[in-house]
């Protein structure tokens, strides 16, 4: 809903104030009794953005196995493509989360998107393995830069008591991503051919890269004023929130002294490895070892991924929410609780046959992930201050995008030199290969029942600045 339209449903028994919440405009009515105080037509766009990021990045799974056959490259290389990609994204990220606290958000997310669009058909008409592998680097490099703006804006716009919920629109849209993409790139290569998936993905990039410029770009830190003025006495404070002006390296270390956000990075970095090796290989896997076709892979780690996914992302974020600031270290606590279900159900579509049952298990182990991800990053945005929070996610994003990129490499390397050290197949050597994906699931568990002991004192003083 729009600032506009919302205005004219407040109803008389709510509690209304006019805030200052978008620079050089009038102030705008504001419920503190919603959940959303300018609705989630925000939230909306940002998962639509992080949709098609995924969708982009993840078109090679589907299709991978086409276009090795066409370039003729090693499980090594293939696993390079997404370490190299995302590696070139960690490079971008801290100075991206500077400009998110600088910079004009909306803007910067909107042209991020049009590069991916721009990539993706450089992609499709790539003549030479090099070619293509420097084009899905480039595309790495802009991969990651629209996450600080974005997260930072969401703080911005939903108080602390939603958070959970907006970041949940966006994780949704992120992880829906991952197996749109598997089944859009198998599907179409199926179909087709392997250029022609990129082709087609980069029409909806240029859709949205337009869509975000429906959207304003809040005051920073007008989500936490919301917010302190619905715990205490009703009053928004209309204090602009200072510029952080130090440099990236003095507010990196001082970011990283926060407990609940080393912890929260160091989580979500293991967390990120263990996703996307198995989003990466699973068609490939299910290819292998259940002997289906490559469409039909695609399409089973891909609708059951997303079915889990879609049921993880609503439990989460409503659990998540439900307990905020009512019991201590509530959103961590939750967190903790669905990773474990995540690792069972990771666990489950490794080692056990059948692929009714593997994909049920694919299913359990997204309703996990998808779960805990928003509550992990709600957490995140609830203990970095305001005029830091664009910094904030870059750190994260950074680490997160380091154990990101190692998952399908780390399973592409064990698995070729499984099968070189003890004469295996190509099916056996990739099965014992993916349960390299559980330890760092298991270190997520462990550091969340850790941190949730300091996240009500590190979320107190990001309140107070």
């Amino acid at each position: 809903m729009s600032e506009a339209t919302r205005d004219q449903s407040l109803t008389p028994a709510e509690s209304v104030v006019e805030v200052a919440a978008f620079r050089n405009r009038a102030p705008v009515p504001v419920s503190l009794d919603r959940a959303a105080p300018f609705g989630w037509w925000a939230a909306v766009v940002i998962a639509l953005v992080a949709f098609v990021d995924r969708v982009e990045v993840n078109l090679i799974a589907g299709a991978l196995p086409k276009i090795q056959d066409h370039f003729g490259f090693s499980d090594t290389w293939a696993g390079a493509i997404p370490t190299a990609a995302s590696l070139a994204g960690a490079l971008l990220v801290l100075p991206a989360g500077r400009l998110a606290d600088r910079g004009p958000r909306v803007l910067t997310i909107s042209a991020v998107v049009l590069i991916w669009a721009l990539c993706s058909v450089a992609s499709g008409l790539a003549t030479s393995f090099l070619m293509f592998f420097a084009v899905r680097v480039l595309i790495g490099g802009a991969g990651q830069l629209y996450n600080p703006p974005a997260s930072s804006l969401l703080a911005d716009y939903y108080p602390g008591r939603s958070r959970s919920k907006a970041y949940g629109f966006e994780r949704a849209g992120y992880y829906m991503g991952l197996p749109a993409g598997v089944i859009l790139g198998g599907a179409i290569a199926d179909a087709y051919d392997w250029r022609t998936v990129f082709f087609v993905a980069a029409i909806p990039g240029i859709l949205v890269a337009l869509l975000v410029l429906t959207i304003k770009d809040p005051i920073r830190g007008v989500g936490d004023r919301i917010e302190m003025a619905r715990l205490g006495d009703g009053q928004v404070a209309e204090t602009p929130t200072a510029v952080d002006t130090r440099s990236i390296r003095a507010q990196t270390a001082d970011l990283l002294r926060i407990p609940t956000l080393r912890g929260v990075t160091i989580a979500l970095a293991m967390l990120s490895l263990g996703v996307a090796g198995l989003f990466y290989w699973m068609p490939t896997f299910l290819v292998r070892v259940e002997g289906v076709s490559e469409a039909t892979a695609s399409s089973l780690a891909g609708a059951v991924g997303g079915t889990g996914i879609v049921l993880g992302i609503v439990l989460g974020s409503k659990f998540g929410d439900k307990y905020h600031g009512l019991r201590p270290g509530w959103r961590i606590q939750v967190s903790a609780m669905f990773l474990l279900v995540g690792a069972l159900g990771l666990l489950g579509a490794v080692v056990l046959p059948g692929v009714a049952v593997r994909s049920t298990m694919i299913a359990l182990a997204c309703v996990g992930f998808a779960a805990a991800i928003p509550n992990m990053t709600a957490a995140n945005a609830d203990v970095v201050p305001a005029n830091g929070r664009g910094m904030g996610f870059a750190v994260l994003t950074f680490l997160v995008t380091l154990g990101g990129s190692a998952g399908p490499l780390l399973i592409g390397v064990v698995s070729t030199l499984l099968g070189d050290l003890f004469d295996l197949n190509k099916a056996q050597s990739l099965q014992y290969a993916m349960l390299t994906l559980l330890p760092p699931v298991f270190i997520c568990i462990g550091v969340a029942a850790r941190i949730r002991k300091t996240y009500d004192a590190d979320a107190q003083a990001a309140l107070a600045g």
